[in-house]
């Protein structure tokens, strides 16, 4: 058999062979086209052939080349993308454990919370957390002297702008671009100036809260909060008011749950008094509604504001409130059946 006849029957055998699998991909590789291969041993044969019959020869070789390594290349591209496949749609491969994230506790507490206002009529309102100083201090009654202005407990980012320190802000901005009757809390982020310990930080979370109406008293105040203690803590939860100060409510006080001292933690929480205090609160001053454009012969109001820290580390035992913000996974995933 001469060289042309050698070339013609290689070629037909290698459109007859068939390529489905990886290891009948490398046959065809070893077979025809490594330097050990038929292809190669006819271009050797191809070298003993006389001179008038290179150029027929030559062109024929570079044909069968050509269909070798097309064939390959083709089935190669098959080849992978089915195996591929294979591997992707297996049907039998066991399936890939996908981890269940789960809500931050601050979240669950602070949803729960809002939930309980928004059933009682409360809407969301939200502000800047840079603020200037009418929204943040003088509209909330704040004296110039006042030790909240100083730099020890805000940050000041210029001599009349800051980070706010406290969502009052945000109330502020509500009265004065909304007609009575209001009713609205707002939750949000705050900043204060102290130093960070396991009992405070310096930024945590508020939900203050609003209400202006005809008519609005401080019995009007002490029903919605203890509605909201019942709904929260329980139904069989006590609770008391004491006076206190704040400059943009008159009069005003502080609330207390009472949680016993039964146990070493409830008495370490109460300092001993079986009480624990969770918000500030009292009837809008009037010099705030006036600095807000309020009719003060016509309308009164109540307000009041939780850190929700507080309230989350009462809830979960949590001692240390930088637990809460350095987003440790093993503490986070305690927390997926409540999420």
């Amino acid at each position: 058999m001469n060289i042309k006849e050698l070339i013609q029957e290689t070629k037909q055998r290698i459109e007859d062979i068939q390529i489905e699998t990886a290891k009948e991909l490398e046959e065809f590789r070893l077979k025809f086209l490594t330097k050990k291969g038929e292809l190669t041993e006819l271009f050797n044969a191809f070298k003993e052939i006389p001179n008038e019959e290179k150029r027929e020869v030559g062109q024929l070789l570079n044909q069968l080349k050509q269909s070798a390594q097309g064939k390959f290349d083709e089935r190669k591209e098959v080849v992978e993308e089915s195996v591929g496949e294979e591997v992707k749609y297996d049907k039998t491969l066991p399936g890939v454990n996908v981890s269940q994230g789960s809500r931050h506790p601050l979240s669950i507490v602070q949803n729960n919370m809002i939930d309980i206002f928004k059933q009682m009529g409360f809407s969301i309102s939200e502000g800047p957390e840079i603020e200037d100083d009418w929204h943040n201090f003088s509209a909330l009654n704040f004296p110039e002297n006042h030790p909240a202005r100083d730099m020890q407990d805000t940050f000041f980012i210029d001599k009349d702008i800051s980070l706010r320190t406290h969502t009052s802000s945000v109330q502020v901005r509500v009265m004065e671009n909304e007609d009575p009757p209001i009713r609205t809390i707002s939750p949000g982020r705050v900043y204060r100036n102290e130093a960070i310990s396991a009992r405070s930080n310096s930024f945590f979370h508020q939900i203050e809260g609003l209400y202006i109406d005809e008519g609005v008293s401080f019995a009007d105040l002490k029903q919605t909060l203890f509605l909201f203690v019942q709904q929260f803590f329980g139904e069989k939860t006590k609770v008391r008011f004491r006076p206190s100060y704040f400059p943009f409510t008159e009069p005003s006080a502080e609330m207390d749950i009472y949680l016993g001292t039964a146990t070493e933690e409830d008495y370490r929480l109460t300092k001993g008094t079986g009480w624990l205090e969770i918000l500030g609160c009292g009837m809008v001053d009037v010099n705030v509604l006036k600095n807000c454009g309020i009719d003060t012969e016509k309308y009164s109001g109540f307000a009041f504001g939780m850190g929700v820290e507080r309230i989350a580390m009462f809830q979960y035992g949590i001692k240390d409130i930088r637990t809460l913000f350095e987003n440790d996974i093993r503490f986070l995933e305690q927390f997926k059946s409540l999420g």
